[in-house]
């Protein structure tokens, strides 16, 4: 038995692993998160916006089988936009606009 018990093997002064002051080799994951993180924000953040607003033009169309796909289906907005844009005909502008857009 190790001085660390049954846990990291052998014990020698090359081979501390996480036990050592650096992470083994393994300093690419504290970069990997450090870009990773930003990015979901990123991503989370887009993806809210056009979700929100094809959600309510749908629901103010009512649209209501769009909601329920719009609501489940989750494509990083690339759904909601097609929704807005193409099936609802909806101009950059009337995406803030609060007049009633009913079929």
């Amino acid at each position: 038995m190790n001085r660390f018990g049954e846990w990291g093997g052998t014990y020698s002064n090359d081979s501390w692993g996480m036990m050592s002051a650096g992470f083994g080799g393994y300093e690419w994951v504290l970069w990997a998160l450090a870009v990773a993180v930003p990015l979901l924000i990123i991503f989370v953040a887009w993806s809210l916006i056009w979700k929100g607003l094809a959600l309510w033009h749908a629901a103010r169309r009512g649209q209501y089988g769009w909601f329920i796909i719009l609501l489940v289906v989750n494509t990083l907005g690339i759904l909601e936009i097609i929704y807005l844009f193409f099936v609802a005909k909806l101009t950059f502008k009337e995406l803030f606009s609060k007049h009633d857009h009913r079929v």
